[in-house]
């Protein structure tokens, strides 16, 4: 019964069989159609062809290179720098600045022991003082004298007293009057000597010599300053001080350009630590020699509009110019290559670089500034355009950069 039932378990190799017409389905078109668009999709895209380009970036520029002579690099330098020191030998005993601290012209800056030049300076006072009541001692005598030498010089003329007497009178009276000169002297001897005193105390003050600010400080409390700094361990300054309005740039400008420079020839300054801003300038003077090693005349810029944020020993770049900068031209302009710009159906565009393709853009456009021109509206600075070839380029084109 079981073998009679398996054997009637069979399957028919016709049924397997696909009909013709199931080529006639609607499914297998739309699958067909599908596969089609998705070939015609790659052929244009991933597996097209590229477009090898070459690239430039929208940037900032200032007006002013539109009208610039000639460039030059330099530094700040401050034209009045002094390191501070003082005449007299001692250990530091006080120190009341610091770097970057402001000061005025005559202010105490440091202090050394001076213990002994203190107490010169007191007996030179009371010596002076001793030698003015030599003075009053010596009038009263002098009052004295005079007085004697009057009496008796009538008394002589009537007879009354003898001519010795006389004599000795008017020998006391010189004598007053030498002492009175000599006192005199011992006074202004004592006032020498209180200066001399007042001097050494003086030497051991160590002031600013104009208004400046502190650069560095060379010495601390404890330290040996000398004059001479020949000693072991010893200092010769305390601290280096400059004068922050006296900040000009000393830039090196080539014997062949010297001709395109003059003195009060308005420039630009843009200091690598500052690199977004720009201090208008002028050149204040040409240095009468040349370097002849390198070949160049060292200029002196003058800075129109000091900062604070301007230090010495910046380094720094200067813009001879046409003419002077105006307010306006004060102000970055975004600005790209001509050559990156495509007139198309009455429109200015752009082909801006967004990965592997490039996306259409339409600009609109301000005046020339140099090879340059200004971008008002479209794109932003920074971004990444597509230069050349761009009669080869359109939307969405697919790109490759030349450098890969």
């Amino acid at each position: 019964m079981a073998n009679e039932d398996l054997t009637k378990l069979k399957i028919e190799k016709k049924a397997m069989q696909r009909s013709p017409r199931a080529y006639k389905r609607p499914l297998f078109w739309i699958a067909l159609v599908v596969l089609l668009v998705v070939a015609v999709v790659l052929l244009r895209g991933g597996l097209g062809p590229r477009v090898e380009i070459e690239t430039t970036t929208v940037s900032q520029i200032y007006p002013s290179q539109g009208f610039t002579l000639l460039n030059a690099s330099g530094y700040v330098v401050a034209q009045r720098k002094a390191a501070v020191a003082s005449k007299a030998t001692g250990r530091l005993e006080w120190l009341g600045v610091e770097e970057g601290s402001r000061v005025r012209a005559g202010e105490v800056l440091a202090r050394l022991e001076n213990h002994d030049v203190a107490a010169a300076r007191e007996q030179a006072s009371a010596n002076l003082v001793t030698a003015k009541a030599g003075l009053e001692q010596a009038r009263a005598e002098l009052d004295d004298a005079t007085l004697a030498f009057n009496r008796l010089k009538d008394l002589l003329a009537g007879g009354i007293v003898a001519k010795a007497d006389f004599d000795a009178a008017e020998a006391r009276y010189r004598r007053a009057v030498a002492g009175v000169a000599g006192a005199r002297s011992a006074i202004r001897s004592a006032e020498a000597a209180l200066k001399g005193a007042e001097v050494a105390v003086e030497y051991t003050l160590i002031r600013a010599p104009f208004d400046a600010v502190v650069l560095t400080k060379d010495a601390d409390v404890g330290d040996i300053v000398t004059p001479l700094g020949a000693a072991a361990n010893a200092k010769a300054a305390v601290v280096t001080i400059a004068d922050m309005k006296s900040l000009q740039v000393e830039a090196d400008v080539s014997e062949s350009n010297l001709g395109k420079v003059k003195e009060g020839q308005p420039c630009e300054i843009q200091l690598d630590a500052l690199p977004d801003v720009r201090f208008r300038g002028v050149l204040h003077t040409v240095v009468p020699t040349a370097d002849r090693s390198k070949a160049t005349v060292m200029v002196k810029v003058r800075f129109l509009n000091p900062d604070r944020r301007i230090l010495p020993e910046m380094s720094a770049k200067v813009a001879f110019l046409e003419r002077p900068v105006s307010d306006t031209e004060q102000r970055p302009k975004t600005s790209v290559s001509q050559a990156a710009v495509r007139s198309r159906d009455g429109k200015q565009v752009v082909y801006l670089v967004k990965g592997d393709r490039v996306v259409e853009k339409v600009v609109t456009l301000g005046e020339r500034i140099g090879d340059q021109i200004e971008v008002l509206s479209g794109i932003r600075a920074g971004d990444k355009l597509a230069l050349k070839p761009l009669e080869k380029l359109k939307d969405g084109a697919k790109i490759k950069t030349a450098e890969k």
